[in-house]
């Protein structure tokens, strides 16, 4: 169990060293060139994608939920999607579509007539407004699935009570119903922050100077480790303020209705232009976010011939994408198995720390731990080789390094918490009577476990064995990192094309890592969609919210 707990503290605490024995004239020229951009921006995109994304969210959840709507049960479905698509492979296409020689401008230039960009002024996609839209785009369902799920419980009859007084859907909204998802709300804008702070493919293509991005530039362009440290260290002061301000954003609130006649809230009819308009406000992000994306991915599979890359060398990367996605999951599952049944267990402040350590992995950004990685990880190489040249005499090389163990312990450091929430969340539906029997039985802990806790824990698995697995796929930034010479994954070689300016020959990569991405976001509309059991009275089943 420590062990464990040690996995996800040991990349922080090698960080920190790395950066305190950096050189100390390093921190002038940071403090005076680097971070104040780098923070400005990250703030700045930070809180722009807050209030965009939360908006995108926020808006869709509730008109799906208290209104009926020309489209609305496709766009129940259709919302969540863009969940499947990375941020960096919509930045990249963002710019293939809007950029000055992208498909919209030339559209526009050959229509009306214009030579040159002096003769006309379009938004630039190439800026920090620009990085906001992307992805906000493609982030707003992390707020949209926890808006959705917390509106979709509250009582009815809250809501009844305040259009009785003479509250408009609007006051409505704001006065009851938002206050109310605080808490909900709190956890999907968190979630969305952390994965714009651990972008670096989009926000380093649309030139927003990030941290994440200087991080990046300073440790593999400058050579500077010590100097990337001590900017990642600023990052994870970002990640602990987005943990407290998550904290901040549901202390203290905790809700709960009667079990008796407790009545979820009925979608309302809306008629003529308020229902166009909740369609158009609810089609919008699914345009922007999954529809657009996938569009021009097809377009340029098919225009560009590009199925002929399925060739030896694309099947290569193929099946090392997957064979490091699948021996991470295995690897996550297995630690995440050992956490939550021992946590069931044995309630002591061992397994409750290595529980809470493991929490921390995924709000680590993939820079950060591959930076904090990679000296334990060399040191590791280092020792083992020399154990082996001493006992045989012949040189090993690096086993973790140069076979991909390090993107391997990133991508279980980083997704642990997903499998641990997953299984802990399954297990807590089981009473502990059925246990509670089988110990009166006298059944051991082990037979415990692998006859009654793991058997019931498999819907659960299979849930978080399939997210995982397409979080490994889509990871970039610590795969880009860690990875050996001569080694490509999906991800690696959409933003090596990207970076070399011939994205649309990348796109049959991209277009796999959507599709395979799309498997779990539909099972996660499924669990979400599944209403809670409540208690209704015969005279008020088909009674809509007013």
């Amino acid at each position: 169990m420590a062990a464990i707990g040690l996995l996800v503290f040991l990349p922080i605490a090698a960080l920190i060293n790395i950066a305190a024995e950096g050189d100390a004239e390093i921190w002038p020229h940071l403090i005076a060139n680097v971070l104040p951009a780098s923070t400005l921006d990250t703030l700045a995109l930070l809180i722009g994608i807050g209030v965009v994304a939360g908006s995108m969210g926020i808006t869709a959840a509730w008109l799906v939920t208290a209104h009926r709507f020309p489209g609305r049960n496709a766009l129940v479905w259709l919302l969540p999607l863009p969940l499947a698509v990375p941020t960096y492979i919509t930045a990249y296409i963002y710019v293939e579509i809007f950029d000055s020689a992208g498909l919209v401008q030339m559209a526009l230039r050959d229509l009306v007539g214009w030579k040159s960009r002096s003769e006309y002024w379009f938004p630039e996609i190439r800026s920090l407004p620009g990085c906001i839209l992307v992805m906000s785009a493609v982030l707003y369902p992390y707020i949209y699935i926890a808006a959705r799920a917390m509106f979709l419980t509250q009582s009815a009859s809250m809501l009844e009570v305040a259009r009785t007084l003479g509250a408009s859907r609007v006051k409505l909204f704001r006065i009851i119903a938002l206050p109310l998802a605080r808490p909900a709300l709190a956890v999907g804008i968190s979630l969305a922050l952390l994965e714009a702070l651990n972008d670096i493919g989009a926000s380093e293509y649309l030139g927003v100077r990030t941290l994440t991005v200087s991080v990046f530039n300073t440790w593999l362009n400058r050579g500077s480790l010590a100097g990337a440290a001590q900017i990642a260290c600023v990052m994870l002061a970002f990640v602990v303020g987005l943990i407290l301000l998550e904290r901040y954003g549901r202390r203290d609130r905790r809700y709960s209705a009667s079990l008796k006649r407790h009545r979820t809230v009925h979608p309302a009819p809306l008629f003529g232009l308020r229902a166009w308009i909740a369609t158009s406000l609810c089609t919008v992000p699914v345009v922007l976010g999954f529809i657009l994306p996938v569009a021009f991915l097809l377009r340029e599979t098919l225009r560009g011939s590009l199925f002929k890359q399925l060739d030896a060398e694309f099947l290569a990367h193929l099946m090392t994408t997957i064979g490091l996605s699948v021996v991470a999951t295995c690897a996550v599952l297995i630690l995440a198995i050992v956490l939550v049944c021992a946590a069931r267990l044995s309630k002591n402040s061992l397994t409750k720390g290595a529980l809470f350590a493991a929490s921390l992995g995924y709000a680590i950004p993939g820079t950060v731990l591959a930076l904090g990685l990679m000296t334990p990880l060399v040191g590791i190489d280092n020792f083992i080789g020399n154990v082996w040249r001493s006992l045989t005499g012949e040189r090993l090389g690096l086993l973790l390094m140069g076979a991909a163990g390090g993107i391997i312990i990133a991508y279980v450091i980083r997704f642990l918490s997903i499998a641990t929430g997953s299984l802990s969340a399954g297990l807590d539906r089981v009473s502990p009577s059925l246990e509670d029997a089988a110990r009166t039985l006298g059944a051991s802990r082990r037979e415990m476990v692998w006859s009654i806790q793991i058997p019931l824990m498999r819907p659960a698995l299979a849930s978080a064995a399939l997210l995982i697995f397409v979080d490994c796929i889509k990871e970039l930034p610590a795969t880009l990192l860690l990875r050996p010479l001569n080694t490509e994954t999906l991800s690696t070689l959409v933003y090596t094309y990207a970076s070399r300016g011939r994205f649309e020959d990348g796109s049959l990569a991209a277009l796999v890592i959507v599709l395979v991405g799309l498997l779990p976001v539909i099972q996660l509309i499924r669990s979400a969609e599944a209403r809670p059991r409540t208690v209704e009275s015969p005279d008020s089943a088909s009674e809509s919210l007013p």
